[in-house]
């Protein structure tokens, strides 16, 4: 038993030790980038350059007022996380969606949209962003994260919005921290957007959805979960 459990230590300590090798080298182009950004001259030409590049007035633009630092060990601690998650999530495009039975029995009209309130990507006692029309705590119980949720309920009324539970397994299922858009249909991953904020693309979304509507025009209607 002493020696079956060791082996199982080590297989886990390999498996930790490879995930961390594997991110790393995106990892450290993402701390320099965050580093580059505290300065603000680099700053402005970068978000400048990042809003010349949108396709769509669809898509919300990235803004970063001056006196939020981009370079701390609370950014670096959820770049990392979210990288983490991305890298290990089960959720691919052409693939079976996970943990999608309480979206199929709940929502099962032509075409829904359900937002799904994750962990907090700028908590107030974490990496705190001053542009945040909220200052939010880190969510330490279910009714903390139901009481932040009833705050975005508030701003889009009548919107289907649910919670992640505190396991935090849709987000990562999803790889959804910061944020991320997917499109989800006979319980399989159809459209798979890019992490948030600068992957976050509703001009994709848009375009994926007119292609859909004009392709079930000469086909049969099928079941689509946004």
């Amino acid at each position: 038993m002493m020696h079956d459990s060791g082996g199982v230590q080590m297989a886990r300590v390999l498996k930790h030790a490879t995930l961390c090798l594997m991110l790393l080298p995106r990892f450290l182009v993402a701390a320099v980038m965050l580093w580059l950004l505290d300065f603000l001259c680099i700053r402005k030409k970068v978000l400048l350059k990042m809003g010349a590049k949108q396709d769509s007035p669809d898509d919300p633009p990235v803004c970063v007022s001056d006196s939020n630092r981009m370079f701390t060990l609370e950014s670096l601690r959820a770049v990392w996380y979210g990288q983490k998650l991305d890298f290990l999530k089960s959720a691919h495009l052409g693939r079976a969606a996970p943990n999608t039975e309480r979206v199929v029995s709940q929502y099962a009209d032509i075409a829904d949209f359900l937002v799904v309130y994750i962990e907090e990507a700028h908590p107030s006692d974490g990496w705190v962003s001053s542009d945040a029309p909220y200052q939010i705590p880190k969510h330490r119980c279910l009714e903390d994260r139901l009481r932040a949720a009833q705050l975005m309920l508030a701003e889009v009324p009548g919107s289907n919005v649910v919670v992640d539970n505190m396991d935090n397994e849709s987000n990562a299922a999803y790889g959804a921290y910061f944020e991320r858009l997917y499109i989800v249909m006979d319980e399989r991953v159809v459209y798979q957007g890019g992490r948030g904020p600068e992957g976050y693309r509703i001009s994709e979304l848009r375009n994926w959805l007119e292609q859909y509507r004009n392709d079930r025009m000469n086909s049969h209607t099928a079941v689509l979960h946004v």
